[in-house]
């Protein structure tokens, strides 16, 4: 019997993915650097992925990253525009069935605590851990493993809710039946590894 629900953020609770890929390419723009590939980063972390933006460049990669770190604050995520819309009414609806929530994100700190104001979710979400907060980023299960510790459940007892193949394998190696959500704009995503393929997040309770 679930217990819980632990879901990732971007990409799942928030279609951020394309609003953070126009956000770099504006800064990189503005600094004059032109990337070498067009790379997906969904699913990545801020190492991995500005590693494989300025990979040959130690100390131009910190100069860029440390200016991109002050134009992010100057250009916040509008989480009300991109949050969906799903989530508050799903969110009470599993606490209403006595589910507890928690959310496994790469993303910062602040920008989950902002994801849950946005939605209007302070008093629904039990859990929130960052992949800042932990030792190694996904596919490392640590982030899974660390948020079923914090609500008090087994693996048999939670599902995980992702998009990519970086999250979903993470949530596989804590042990995590793993439902993913499919892109919502038609995007090439391998999400074979999932136990099973959502529409939205309101197909969620048929698996409950």
């Amino acid at each position: 019997m679930h217990k819980g629900i632990i879901f990732d953020m971007d990409g799942v609770l928030v279609d951020t993915e394309g609003y953070y890929t126009r956000r770099r390419d504006e800064y990189l723009r503005l600094m004059g650097y032109q990337r070498q590939e067009d790379t997906d980063f969904t699913g990545s972390n801020e190492k991995a992925l500005w590693e494989t933006m300025v990979p040959h460049d130690p100390e131009l990669r910190q100069e860029l990253l440390m200016g991109y770190r002050a134009y992010r604050k100057l250009h916040p995520i509008p989480f009300q525009e991109l949050l969906d819309p799903q989530v508050l009414p799903l969110f009470r609806m599993l606490k209403e069935r006595g589910l507890k929530i928690g959310i496994a994100s790469s993303s910062d700190p602040k920008a989950i605590a902002a994801l849950i104001q946005a939605a209007g979710a302070e008093e629904l979400v039990d859990s929130q851990i960052s992949g800042e907060q932990c030792r190694a980023h996904k596919p490392d299960p640590e982030i899974y493993l660390r948020s079923l510790d914090a609500l008090g459940l087994t693996v048999s007892e939670a599902l995980a809710v992702e998009d990519s193949p970086t999250g979903i394998l993470s949530a596989k190696r804590a042990g995590l039946t793993v439902l993913a959500l499919r892109p919502r704009h038609g995007e090439l995503m391998d999400q074979s590894a999932a136990s099973g393929v959502i529409d939205q997040l309101n197909d969620i309770l048929s698996f409950l």
